[in-house]
């Protein structure tokens, strides 16, 4: 007679809601995927597809919502990096967890109209020192890229984002931060101001990221930035982005997104801050 010693785990079915910058992979047929980090309140898959970079954030409560985010309601089992999963068919099987997704939410809300007059404030507010400094403080290309956007100079904001593409440690580089947040702030307040210029740089800064962004960072910085291209952030850099425009305080936002990662959300307030000051001077300019 033979004894079986395998314990058959049980398995876990969870609803979520997920972002829509995710939802073409979520809906796509099922294909596998890999833990790329695992933490207690979030776990990171890369989803294979010949497709742009495609990490999926599967994450609890307690995380910051990026905006590739699928967020689930229970807590999550505990993985290990290079651990099979899969995704498709509105489904993510991770370890003993089978998570449907039942809900979407937009990472790219827009902001509505916003008189160009009101940014000056924001501005300055923005330019002010922070306990939390930014990981390329000093950086000579952060301040190429500031002045090149500010005078809508496109080869010089190209030159600029070429040297800062994966430039820093951690999962997602300062470098890559600073981008992102540049990149959602010229095409949220651009729209929302008519300043059609810094509309213009953001489609051809986020071309210029976008397009070998796979081969020059991290999978995970690298579909950030495809979700910077196209307008979609967390909910801490469009709080900035609300107050930078009146519809809500603008020095709690700040401070909140500041406080994400070691020098992540520095890092993305950096990029706002130039992107605020690039809509003021390109505010007249078509």
């Amino acid at each position: 007679m033979t004894v079986s010693t395998h314990v058959r785990r049980t398995r876990i079915h969870l609803t979520g809601a997920a972002s829509t910058a995710v939802r073409p992979l979520l809906e796509s047929p099922r294909r596998p995927a890999r833990v790329l980090a695992a933490f207690p309140a979030g776990v990171y898959l890369e989803v294979r597809t010949d497709l742009e970079p495609s990490v999926i954030a599967v994450i609890t409560g307690e995380a910051t919502r990026l905006p590739n985010s699928v967020l689930v309601a229970g807590p999550l089992p505990h993985v290990t990096v290079g651990d099979e999963a899969s995704v498709g068919d509105r489904v993510i099987d991770l370890g003993p967890l089978s998570m449907r997704v039942r809900r979407w939410w937009d990472p790219a809300p827009p902001l509505g109209p916003a008189d160009p007059a009101s940014l000056a404030g924001a501005a300055s507010i923005l330019a002010r020192p922070a306990e939390q400094r930014p990981g390329l403080d000093g950086n000579g290309a952060i301040a190429s890229l500031a002045a090149a956007c500010a005078q809508g100079w496109l080869l010089g904001v190209v030159t600029a984002a070429e040297q800062l593409i994966g430039l820093g440690p951690g999962l997602t580089p300062s470098g890559d931060d600073v981008l992102a947040g540049l990149l959602v702030t010229l095409r949220h307040l651009g729209r929302a101001t008519g300043a059609d210029r810094a509309v213009w740089l953001a489609d051809w800064l986020g071309a210029t990221v976008t397009f070998d962004a796979r081969t020059r960072t991290t999978p995970l910085s690298a579909t950030l930035l495809h979700c910077a291209a196209r307008g979609e952030a967390s909910p801490e850099v469009l709080a900035v982005l609300r107050g930078v425009t009146g519809g809500q305080a603008l020095d709690p936002a700040l401070r909140r997104l500041r406080r994400l990662g070691h020098t992540s959300g520095a890092d993305l307030a950096q990029g706002v801050a130039i992107g605020v000051h690039a809509v003021l001077a390109l505010g007249g300019q078509r």
